[in-house]
């Protein structure tokens, strides 16, 4: 599980990194990846629509989002905010699919920076 420094948490930073991050768009997701100059603690967030399902589906995807960034999190440069936007189809992704995307997501949109 994601420690709470390592979460976004206000709707305003979940806008400032969609609107002035790095889009980069998979199958199952959409990332948006915004560098911080402040040397902080990496934070994800995470934003599942009510078109990827109902709610209990919903939390599912989210917290295999939340599973697969926990696993990525040491990789990641400090000072990064990122944003996961499931797309409908991330319900049926496998548990391999889903983390290889987040982690490609995460290269592109580093070398996009």
């Amino acid at each position: 599980m994601l420690a709470h420094a390592n979460r976004i948490t206000s709707g305003s930073d979940y806008k400032a990194v969609v609107r002035r991050g790095v889009r980069v768009v998979g199958p199952h997701t959409v990332a948006y990846l915004r560098c911080n100059p402040e040397p902080t603690p990496v934070r994800f967030g995470f934003i599942v629509a009510k078109n990827v399902g109902g709610a209990v589906v919903r939390n599912r995807v989210r917290r295999r989002l939340k599973a697969a960034s926990f696993d990525l999190l040491p990789g990641v440069p400090a000072g990064t905010e990122i944003v996961f936007r499931a797309l409908p189809t991330s319900v049926h992704a496998s548990w391999p699919d889903l983390v290889a995307e987040l982690s490609n997501a995460l290269v592109k949109g580093q070398r996009a920076r």
